[in-house]
């Protein structure tokens, strides 16, 4: 079944305090291991930065939208962003799970327990 992933995340000072050709080399490591993850069934959809502007934004600044193959190519993703030092520069909250369709979506809603 596809999986999901939609990571929040905001710089910490950690990253504000690289210089702008240590920020280039942070991403150009993390770009040299994405081909190995396209081949898992990783498939990034979108990035960008929130819009504070909209009802009920998060406060977190930028956004990262991926899809997955299975729940070992997620798992994947996350070991890989965890393995690269990500969480040491970005305070990151993660949603991940299947993707169902809006009644499939309804009915987990409708049986939701507290």
């Amino acid at each position: 079944m596809t999986r999901y992933l939609a990571e929040l995340y905001t710089p910490k000072l950690a990253w504000f305090a690289f210089d702008h050709q240590r920020r280039v080399a942070f991403f150009e490591d993390i770009g040299a291991g994405m081909a190995q993850l396209s081949a898992l069934g990783v498939e990034a959809i979108a990035f960008g930065q929130t819009d504070a502007a909209k009802i009920h934004a998060a406060p977190q600044q930028f956004f990262a939208i991926w899809r997955f193959a299975d729940e070992a190519a997620l798992n994947a993703l996350l070991d890989g962003i965890a393995a690269s030092g990500w969480h040491d520069y970005f305070d990151t909250l993660n949603a991940a799970g299947a993707g169902v369709d809006f009644t499939g979506h309804v009915a987990q809603l409708v049986d939701a327990q507290n």
